[in-house]
């Protein structure tokens, strides 16, 4: 059991070791979008939104709901961008410990 939930983590670590998909973890954050609106706010192609969207919808990353011609997507779980913001919060501290090491070293 426990190999099978450290592939399956390892899966959404890759899926999310994309800095569009983490884009567009962004601007989900708060808000449930269309494709259409994900173009306009990206400026990136449907065609490539669509597939970032799709292996996010597969891994379980983003649900999404049909109305009319409009799908609308938004974070399946709302604790995904607290991980996302750990992370982005642990990175600007080690890089603002890399900056202080290297700003000591050079005195």
């Amino acid at each position: 059991m426990f190999k099978n939930i450290y592939e399956y983590h390892a899966n959404v670590c890759k899926v999310l070791a994309n800095p569009k998909r983490l884009e567009i973890l962004n601007f989900l954050r708060n808000n449930e979008l269309t494709v259409t609106e994900l173009v306009k706010s990206m400026k990136i192609p449907k065609s490539n939104i669509s597939q970032h969207l799709a292996i996010m919808k597969d891994t379980g990353i983003l649900d999404s709901r049909r109305t009319g011609k409009n799908v609308f997507y938004k974070i399946s779980n709302k604790k995904v961008i607290k991980a996302f913001d750990l992370m982005r919060e642990v990175l600007i501290e080690n890089h603002s410990k890399r900056n202080e090491i290297l700003t000591k070293s050079l005195k």
